[in-house]
């Protein structure tokens, strides 16, 4: 069912005698939910789980709009990516008039990390021991001499993009106001 669908219930309003009974119509209005959104007949919910869920497994209780508790829990030495989208068949919304068929519920993962220094040169070294290696490729201290040094820096992308946007439609609109010079005209014959 949609939004701003039409149910029709016909010769269903009031009756009275010598009237024709008219019909009932409900217009559905879908509204917002603050933890699930609605696409087509799927569910979609966000969850966030911290490092140690994400590579060691998970579980925890999902309160769905009926009220009724799943429990959603990882397998065995599954991992969860960042971003990562895990499905549940039959948990969606019920389809119009097949209320016993019902879409997917969607959960999308967000990874938490640790903070920056918030792990110890013994507890990094900790988790090289068990993490798998990391790829061969590292430079040997001749090939790194050879190379200029870099800093990196936090930084937001979102607010980067926007002020690199405004300065362009900035330059655009200091473009507009330079003078033109002459153009070329066609010779009179």
């Amino acid at each position: 069912m949609q939004h701003g669908q039409r149910i029709v219930f016909q010769g269903e309003a009031d009756e009275a005698p010598d009237t024709i009974t008219g019909d009932i119509v409900f217009v559905l209005q879908l509204k917002d939910h603050s933890k699930f959104k609605r696409k087509g007949d799927d569910l979609y919910v966000e969850h966030t789980l911290n490092l140690t869920e994400a590579l060691c497994g998970f579980q925890f209780p999902l309160t769905h709009l009926d009220g009724r508790q799943l429990l959603i829990k990882s397998s065995p030495g599954e991992i969860i990516k960042p971003s990562q989208y895990k499905a549940i068949n039959d948990e969606g919304m019920p389809q119009y008039q097949r209320p016993f068929m019902k879409g997917r519920l969607y959960i999308h993962f967000n990874v938490e990390f640790p903070e920056s220094g918030a792990l110890s040169p013994e507890q990094c070294k900790a988790l090289e021991s068990i993490l798998p290696p990391r790829p061969a490729g590292y430079m040997t201290d001749m090939e790194l001499d050879e190379c200029e040094e870099t800093t990196l820096h936090d930084v937001n992308i979102e607010d980067e993009l926007r002020r690199k946007q405004q300065q362009q439609q900035q330059e655009a609109y200091e473009e507009d106001d330079e003078p033109q010079g002459h153009r070329v005209q066609c010779a009179q014959q």
